[in-house]
């Protein structure tokens, strides 16, 4: 019976979880995916050829059918799990076929038109072309409903034996065995060992056999020197396409965090590029001579995997450390402490490789059950070491008299320090963060758990939690690289202050706030997205392997139901691509108007204010509408929720609705725009702007009353500029009765004639209008071009007719003064 070590598992999901997140790690693990499927029997072979091309539902049922119930071992269900997805995916290839088949023969149905009634006729030809049309139609639906079937049992299969195997592997984990303290467990082994000395014969005959075919004189040549093509690879070619990334940053990309983030990625995917390359070639070198038995094929792909393994963890380890150049460091990490971590990334792709290679091998030759739990042990013991000597060097260190301040990046800020006074002399420290210190208390309590578990015998499951530890964080510095870079690449194509987000402002006229805004929130949301599938990775129950990872990252991808609503990733990029493109769409549109076709048109400025308003109002509502159907919130949906709140928009919501359709009435009948002069009670002023709630009202003295719009709706306003935009200018004048009427009102036209801003037409006009105690009424009225001026020309007027009265000789009428009497004198 074949047994599997599932200990060194995170090795695997770290490499798988990175190669799916990072395109270019992707593309150095896809040719060790294919290595994987090639070993496969008929069955792997007939789905792949089914997912290649739909076959018929018979076929795929049979398929379905002769698979196993049920496997053995961790392998074979894995193995039979890619069998059933494959058949999965065909029918799903099938469905997706046929239904466009029957979309056709339904519309070519709909052109027929529908069955005559009884007792008419029709054409011969249509009926028969009808009856065909049907028939093809019944037997493409039918297909479809067996597909969907095919389908369903597919998930259901694959789920069970996912399921099974979990079950299986938990229950190996609470297995508990012989201590590795005890003589038990050593004894175990020792009787294990002969058995297990026979079963890796074959392993080292084919080793052997395929080290002396390789040096024989027909391959020697090729092999030793596709073996130094190799290592040169590895070794000068990573270094060289090292330095070339970062004289290409230094040319191309601009200075700031994006060349850093970027640098990082770029770094691990070349460098797992080329060894995948290197090392790729040189398996196919050794297969295509026949140099490999089967034994020996499958384990120089595993050491594929070992190789591929210790260079992402090489390559992202000093990338992140940075120490040949410290300003390109990433993370915030002071420059003693870079160096105290710089041997850890060797240290755990060593350990790694160690902890793994056994593991595969006794998976490979089956070993038995004391060797598995053997290399169970001595992965928990060696991962323990390893955390327990990095949370060693990760101490606070205190210095004497210079301190730790960090000079790991130009944008970065120092560490704050502290200073303490002990024996006469000051000591610099670092502070550090609260979390840092939690999450090393935290790590060092799963140390003890782990040390706990290997020493009371339950090695299996201090093996999986040591190796989880290891794992996670792992995963956590390469989502680190990610969150970084989306938040780099954010600021750099939207930030006012770059290039990109200038070029913007300058071409939709956005403000810098508004596109600091938007790259904030691009990024929370990217961010909030990637968050979710480490969320996902890193809950994964026991026991799960990269296909499972990927399954339930699908799982995700598919949606979220929440109560009535269903959530989907992909429906909300959706979403957001629609507003981000709506509102930029609405802004282009906005600008086109204002400096294109409202110039042209010859419109007022109110009227041209009214009408962009009007539209950002409109085009907003239809672009949220839109984004909520991308969403998958109909309109049904909004209408009920609509209808839910009516009691709270009715009571509590409703002087803002009553402001709001005001509003709406505002830029509609537009009896009030901007630009008018409008008197409101005591207010008097210009309108400057009308928005949703409110309109700002600019007084004389130039401040400004905002006034509801509900105002200019239920109460009487007067708009000094509504109908005529020209202003009068009326002025009464009390002349003695004695006075020259002639000559008076002669004077007055003069100085109404005289004065620049007096209005030729229509023409100032001066009337007597009356005697009034005594005096002579004289009223004059002229008009200028706006209200606005009235009162400085009427007072320019008075003066100028003040002065020409007196120099006329034209007397003005005399206040009269009332009798004092005098004070009655007081008494002796």
């Amino acid at each position: 019976m074949r047994r599997t070590s599932h200990s060194p598992s995170f090795l695997a999901r770290g490499l798988a979880l990175f190669a799916a997140l990072a395109v270019l790690a992707a593309l150095a693990a896809a040719p060790a995916a294919r290595a994987q499927a090639q070993p496969a029997a008929g069955a792997t072979a007939a789905a792949a050829a089914a997912a290649d091309m739909p076959a018929d539902i018979t076929t795929l049922r049979a398929q379905l059918t002769a698979l196993p119930k049920s496997a053995e071992t961790s392998d074979e269900a894995r193995l039979l799990v890619r069998q059933v997805d494959a058949i999965g995916t065909a029918a799903q290839k099938l469905i997706d076929l046929r239904t466009g088949q029957l979309n056709d023969l339904n519309a070519r149905l709909g052109e027929l038109g529908p069955a005559p009634a009884a007792g008419t006729t029709e054409d011969p030809d249509i009926t028969r072309q009808r009856t065909t049309l049907t028939r093809e139609r019944n037997g493409v639906d039918a297909d479809i409903r067996l597909a969907r079937l095919v389908v369903v049992d597919a998930q259901q299969r694959a789920t069970e034996l996912l399921n099974k195997r979990r079950q299986d592997f938990e229950a190996r984990l609470t297995e508990r065995t012989a201590s590795p303290l005890s003589p038990a467990f050593w004894r175990a082994i020792a009787t294990a060992w002969p058995d297990d000395r026979e079963r890796l014969q074959p392993l080292a005959i084919e080793l052997r056999s395929a080290v002396s075919a390789s040096l024989s004189p027909p391959h020697r040549n090729a092999v030793l020197g596709a073996l130094a093509l190799v290592l040169l690879t590895i070794t000068v070619g990573n270094m060289l396409a090292e330095r070339g990334l970062v004289l290409l940053a230094q040319r191309i990309l601009p200075g700031g965090r994006l060349r850093r983030s970027l640098l990082v990625i770029a770094v691990v995917g070349v460098n797992m590029l080329l060894v995948a390359l290197a090392l790729h070639g040189l398996r196919g070198l050794l297969e295509d001579r026949q140099l490999l038995g089967e034994a020996a094929r499958e384990l120089v792909r595993e050491l594929i995997g070992v190789a591929l393994f210790m260079t992402f963890v090489l390559s992202l380890g000093r990338a992140l450390l940075a120490n040949a150049r410290r300003s390109w460091r990433l993370p915030p990490i002071a420059d003693a402490m870079a160096l105290r971590l710089r041997p850890f990334p060797l240290l755990v792709a060593i350990v790694g490789a160690l902890v793994w290679i056994p593991a595969q091998v006794n998976s490979l030759v089956e070993a038995s059950y004391a060797a598995l739990q053997a290399t169970q042990a001595a992965t928990a013991a060696a991962l323990t070491v390893l955390v327990a000597l990095l949370l060693f060097r990760l101490r606070p260190a205190a210095t004497g008299g210079r301190g730790t301040a960090s000079a790991a990046a130009p944008d970065a800020p120092p560490a704050p320090t502290a200073t303490t006074a002990g024996d006469g002399a000051a000591a610099r420290f670092t502070v550090r963060p609260v979390w840092v210190g939690l999450l090393r208390g935290l790590v060092s309590l799963v140390l003890l758990a782990v040390t706990a578990l290997l020493a009371s015998g339950y090695v299996a499951l201090a093996s999986l939690v040591a190796s989880q530890l290891i794992w996670t964080g792992i995963v956590v510095c390469a989502f680190y690289v990610l969150f970084k870079f989306i938040d780099d690449l954010c600021m750099a194509l939207l930030a006012s202050g770059s290039p990109t987000g200038q070029r913007l402002a300058a071409s939709f006229g956005l403000t810098a706030t508004r596109l600091d805004q938007a790259a904030v929130l691009l990024s929370a949301v990217l961010r909030l997205a990637l968050f979710f599938y480490l969320v996902i990775t890193l809950m994964a129950p026991l026991g799960t392997g990269p296909e499972e990872v990927v399954q339930r990252s699908g799982q995700f991808g598919s949606g979220l139901r929440v109560g009535e609503f269903q959530f989907v990733p992909a429906a909300l990029f959706s979403a957001l691509a629609v507003l981000v493109a709506g509102f930029v769409a609405l802004r282009v549109l906005r600008v086109w108007l204002d400096t294109r076709y409202f110039p042209a048109s010859g419109l007022e400025p109110g009227m041209r204010s009214s009408l962009t308003t009007l539209l950002g109002y409109a085009g907003g509502v239809l672009v949220v509408a839109m984004a909520l159907s991308a969403l998958g919130i109909g309109i049904n949906r909004i209408a009920w929720i609509a209808s839910a709140l009516s009691v709270g928009i009715g009571f509590g919501l409703q002087a803002i609705v009553q402001n709001f359709i005001s509003g709406l009435i505002l830029l509609a009948e537009r009896p009030v725009k901007v630009g008018d002069w409008v008197v409101l009670g005591t207010t008097e002023g210009d309108v400057r702007r009308i928005n949703v709630r409110a309109t700002e009202i600019q007084l004389a003295d130039r401040s400004t009353v905002i006034v509801p719009n509900s105002e200019f709706i239920t109460k009487t306003v007067r708009n000094m500029t509504l109908a005529n935009a020209e202003g009068r200018v009326l002025i009464r004048l009390p002349m003695p009765l004695a006075s020259d009427a002639r000559q008076v009102r002669d004077l007055m036209l003069a100085a109404c004639g005289a004065h620049p801003s007096i209005l030729p037409t229509p023409a100032p006009s001066v009337s007597l209008e009356g005697i009034e105690n005594g005096m002579l009424i004289f009223q004059a009225i002229a008009y200028v071009n706006s209200p606005r001026v009235a009162g400085g020309v009427k007072s320019d007027l008075l003066f100028t007719m003040l002065e020409d009265f007196k120099n006329a000789g034209l007397p003005l009428v005399a206040p009269v003064v009332a009798a004092v009497p005098p004070a009655p004198a007081p008494l002796a």
